[in-house]
């Protein structure tokens, strides 16, 4: 069974994996990098967008997406030599190629920091990698 995901689905399940699955990036050694103009400009279009919200870390990595800007996961493993680069059409097209019982999870609020791991591996790498 496929399941296609419209970009707004797509962005809203990444940012939910951003926010419970993250920290499982730096226990793999990758270190998330970013240019911090698209930082600033994110930060100032998430302030002008929603006023009345507290912004949290992941609105601003989301952010850089939406602005045009790149995310980028070095591995610290290789001396910061191997890294991967992720934008937002790669969060488009690579949420939906979780592993379908993760993806239903998520969608299905019945996630934990291991299928928001998944989805994570699943948009950087295209695939699960760390299990």
């Amino acid at each position: 069974m496929t399941i296609n995901l419209e970009p707004k689905e797509a962005e809203g399940l990444f940012h939910a994996a951003l926010c419970n699955g993250a920290s499982y990036l730096a226990g793999y050694g990758l270190k998330l990098d970013y240019d911090q103009e698209y930082r600033d400009r994110a930060k100032a279009a998430w302030k002008l967008s929603t006023p009345d919200r507290t912004m949290c870390l992941e609105d601003v990595w989301l952010g850089i997406l939406k602005e045009g800007g790149t995310l980028k996961f070095i591995d610290e493993g290789y001396d910061g030599r191997y890294s991967k680069d992720i934008v937002l059409k790669d969060v488009h097209d690579r949420v939906q190629l979780t592993p379908h019982n993760h993806l239903m999870d998520m969608i299905n609020d019945k996630d934990d920091a291991i299928t928001a791991d998944c989805i994570l591996q699943t948009v950087i790498f295209e695939k699960v990698v760390f299990s």
